[in-house]
């Protein structure tokens, strides 16, 4: 009877716990956040009301930006807290997800690791591989993720492309040129916040070749599984010095791999916005034109195929729900994935590399 008593015992217990699991991951995960000079929070702050998750707490000292932002969205201000520090520790959230300047996403990262939140940060990981290499090690030692978000990620024209890629039928690859950019953030009429650290070098990193080239050398580095290039080769060009005095605002950055070539163009100076690339392979060739259209041809004989590749075609087109499910476990991240620190830290590499080689006039060599 004992037995059968404990038997018993152990099922309810069992029970309780997987009852008590699931409640957990059906609840939504408690979310801060870093920062909210970068524009790219809009789209989170016109959308707070989710079932993915919460918005427990906001790091921001700028009150002319809160009250802004509060007025324009009408979010509760007793969500804002001065600091991040008094943040987590007041809200204790799950994750962060970080608007700031690219200087200060290692900030972030060192504050939250040792509490064990998970960060992610706006592309690109980082101003130079010093700051990479010490959020990689803060993310080691206390077991957190920091992923990267990029819009391009969430496109499904990119997963449409990667797919073909990865099933031949493009042939060998041999050459892919991106193009990131638009008329520069002054011309679009950025928030001044936001231009402010934009337009620095130390709290950008650079100009146009960190805020578009980090693009080029995102995708490159997951459509080839994180291969690194042999050695990069690039042009930092101020064709606007009036406008933008201290940093690039133009970047053609050359990588050199065994058997192709990536060129990554970079630009403030583009008559409109542009996110797009060319593949081309020994058999076939793929052009992705904006988020959702494709065009390919595949062999000599074939014609130009179009394609409007749907939202429906990916798992995830919103960074947040991803960053989410990640940190409940639903996705696993793989180091080759497009948000993945360890890729990201090759972008960073890239990034760096291409400022020497335009500082230095000549290509710079990456151990491999």
């Amino acid at each position: 009877m004992y037995i059968v008593y404990m038997k018993k015992q152990i099922l309810l217990a069992v029970c309780i716990c997987l009852i008590g699991t699931m409640m957990i991951a059906q609840q939504p995960v408690k979310i801060g956040v870093a920062g909210l000079s970068h524009s790219h929070v809009v789209p989170l702050l016109r959308n707070m009301d989710r079932d993915d998750i919460e918005i427990v707490g906001i790091a921001e000292s700028d009150e002319k930006l809160v009250q802004r932002y509060v007025d324009r969205f009408g979010f509760d201000k007793g969500l804002v807290y001065e600091t991040l520090e008094e943040m987590v520790e007041k809200t204790a959230p799950e994750g962060v997800i970080t608007f700031t300047s690219i200087f200060d996403h290692l900030k972030v990262v060192e504050v939250c690791a040792p509490m064990g939140i998970h960060v992610m940060v706006e592309k690109p990981l980082a101003v130079s591989m010093e700051h990479a290499n010490e959020m990689a090690g803060l993310a080691k030692k206390h077991g957190i993720m920091v992923l990267t978000n990029y819009e391009t990620s969430w496109y499904p024209s990119n997963h449409f492309g990667y797919s073909m890629i990865r099933e031949g039928k493009l042939g060998k690859l041999r050459k892919v040129i991106v193009y990131d950019g638009h008329k520069g953030p002054k011309e679009i009429r950025v928030n001044e916040e936001f231009l402010d650290w934009l337009t620095d070098p130390v709290l950008n990193g650079g100009g146009a070749v960190m805020d578009f080239g980090c693009y080029g050398a995102n995708l490159l580095t997951w459509i080839l599984d994180g291969e690194k290039p042999e050695s990069v080769y690039a042009s930092l060009n101020q064709y606007k010095p009036g406008v933008y005095p201290k940093v690039d605002d133009d970047a053609t950055i050359i990588l050199s791999y065994p058997d192709m070539e990536g060129v990554i163009h970079a630009s403030w100076n583009w008559p409109f916005n542009r996110k797009d690339m060319h593949v081309y392979g020994t058999t076939g060739y793929f052009y992705q034109d904006d988020a959702e259209h494709v065009r390919y041809r595949l062999d000599e004989s074939s014609g130009v195929q179009s394609e409007q590749i749907g939202p429906a075609t990916i798992q995830y087109t919103d960074p947040f729900n991803y960053f989410a499910d990640a940190i409940r476990g639903k996705v696993e991240i793989k180091p080759t994935d497009l948000a993945a620190l360890e890729l990201n830290i090759t972008v960073v590499e890239i990034l760096e590399a291409a400022k020497e080689s335009s500082m230095k006039g000549r290509e710079v060599r990456l151990t491999r």
